[in-house]
Formats: C-alpha cells, sequence, structure tokens
C-alpha cells in the first residue's frame, strides 16, 4: 500500500491462475467486459482505478482507492451480501490459484513494494 496523491491510496495485489491455456484465455476474456454489477459493487467500495496485468500465470493488481469510502473488511462483507459478487468470485475462482504465499483462505494477496524512485 502506498500513498499515489493525497486522497488516493494505491494497493498492489498477487494471485495467480490455473495452469491451463484455454482457462486463461478464458479469464482475459470475462475481463474484456466486466459485468456492470462488479463495475458498480467496486466504484461503491471507494474503487477508483483497477488493472490487472498477467506473466504467464502470475497475476498482479494495482488497485487505487479513496481511503475516505475504502475498507477491505467493508468490501468483502460487501461482497458477500451481494449475490451478483459472490455468482462472479465463484466463477473467478474457476480459473484461478493462490500464489504459494498466499494464505488460506484468501485470493488477492498484498505485495510489499521493495522500491520507489520517489524516494530516492
Amino acid at each position: 500500500m502506498s500513498g499515489v496523491h493525497p486522497g488516493i491510496t494505491r494497493y498492489a495485489l498477487a494471485l495467480d491462475l490455473v495452469d491451463d491455456a484455454q482457462r486463461i484465455a478464458d479469464y482475459e476474456k470475462a475481463h474484456e467486459r466486466i459485468w456492470p454489477e462488479v463495475r458498480e459493487h467496486l466504484r461503491g467500495q471507494g474503487v477508483l482505478q483497477m488493472e490487472i496485468f498477467r506473466l504467464g500465470t502470475r497475476l498482479f493488481m494495482v488497485m487505487e482507492v479513496d481511503p475516505a469510502v475504502y475498507s477491505a473488511e467493508r468490501m468483502a462483507q460487501a461482497s458477500l451480501d451481494n449475490p451478483a459478487i459472490v455468482r462472479w468470485e465463484t466463477l473467478m475462482w474457476t480459473y484461478q490459484a493462490p500464489t504459494p504465499w498466499t494464505p488460506s483462505g484468501e485470493k488477492w494477496v498484498p505485495m510489499a513494494r521493495i522500491f520507489d524512485l520517489a524516494a530516492q
């Protein structure tokens, strides 16, 4: 987690994909145009910007949030309370796999920042 500029917090998170070319292609296809309910959910939880990058089976997400609105715990609970998000996450989990460093029962895990050019 780091400050991007006042009023915005950036998170870097990692997750893996199942090592299957068709499932990876399907995952990418699903993200070409996410469900409107997913987009609305993210925005409603204070997510201002989100990007996902892939190298092989490793995913890297950059998420910028409004810290006055966003709470990981609140977003997790809101996700469980929203049937569309439960369906989306259930579908996504058919493509995703925990990294070797992911605690049991978790998905996206925060990455530690080890370098910041602006701080040099």
